[in-house]
């Protein structure tokens, strides 16, 4: 089975050729009749990684390699491959590794985790293109302007808001009428509804601002500061219906001390969260995340 292709984008690295992504039931042959159709390419392969969950049984690869433009393209490598894929009942893709994914960044009246996603990808430190920033608040109109991308206010300002389902849908048009490959929730404080969340299965990062499992409510590090904790940190994690129990990508954690004030904790937390944040973005745009179950699989 074919999974859909990222659209045609700008930039994803420095590297040019493909990137081929697979994940299928795991059993012999798989890496022979991959490599012996790559060379029958011409292929040049320029990395490889693959793992084999004896759990689940499932199998997953990642390869980036170059063929001669001239004489292969990705459409050509897309239908060529379809025979091997069904064969093995492969989930897989060719990606152009030239091409930067677009996407979405959503915020709310916390700024760090956008500010740093910005200034990530304007040093090109970060392959995306970043084409719009939604919010339900003002706040980083300005912030938005000064890097040419579009913002979009969505007046939402509770998880009961009677218009939450209205500006659901003009979030959902937004993203098909931008041909947006996947979205960040960079603090952005309201809770996706179900039906957001099936539709966008797999494409939505979320980071939260612990490191889970973690203090749930209001003032988590004020929570964190009367416990006495020693560790903080954050999570990136793909969102589900399940609310932050979503396959955790990334963690990040810093030690701490009882000398340190709840805004001082929650400092830290903040680096720890642009961190986590940013290393989960540049691993899905760079497909080096394969969604294993409830976990993933991460060829860093």
């Amino acid at each position: 089975m074919r999974m859909n292709t990222l659209s045609n984008h700008t930039s994803i690295n420095n590297q040019a050729g493909f990137i081929l992504t697979i994940t299928c039931p795991d059993r012999p042959g798989i890496v022979h009749a991959v490599s012996q159709f790559l060379f029958e390419k011409g292929a040049n392969i320029l990395d490889s990684a693959q793992y084999s969950d004896t759990v689940t049984g499932r199998f997953f690869m990642r390869i980036h390699f170059v063929v001669d433009p001239a004489t292969v393209s990705q459409d050509q490598l897309q239908n060529s491959f379809d025979l091997i894929g069904r064969r093995f009942q492969m989930l897989w893709n060719f990606y152009d590794a030239l091409k930067k994914p677009r996407v979405l960044v959503m915020v709310s009246s916390y700024g760090h985790c956008l500010n740093d996603l910005l200034f990530r990808t304007k040093s090109d430190l970060l392959p995306i293109e970043i084409a719009g920033i939604v919010s339900n608040h003002h706040d980083y109109l300005q912030l938005a302007k000064s890097y040419d991308i579009p913002f979009h206010f969505l007046d939402i300002k509770s998880s009961t808001d009677a218009k939450k389902a209205q500006q659901e849908e003009i979030l959902l048009s937004l993203i098909e009428q931008e041909k947006i490959d996947f979205i960040v929730l960079a603090r952005y404080m309201q809770i996706l509804s179900d039906k957001v969340c099936q539709q966008l299965a797999g494409r939505v990062i979320n980071i939260h601002h612990s490191f889970l499992p973690s203090f749930k409510g209001a003032k988590p590090y004020f929570q964190a500061h009367q416990r006495g904790v020693k560790l903080i940190g954050a999570t990136a994690h793909y969102v589900t219906t399940d609310l932050d129990e979503g396959p955790i990508i990334e963690q990040e954690v810093l030690r701490v001390n009882h000398a340190m004030s709840p805004d001082q904790l929650a400092a830290a937390g903040r680096d720890a969260e642009c961190l986590a944040l940013s290393k989960a973005v540049r691993w899905h745009a760079e497909q080096r995340i394969f969604v294993n179950g409830k976990s993933t699989v991460i060829f860093q």
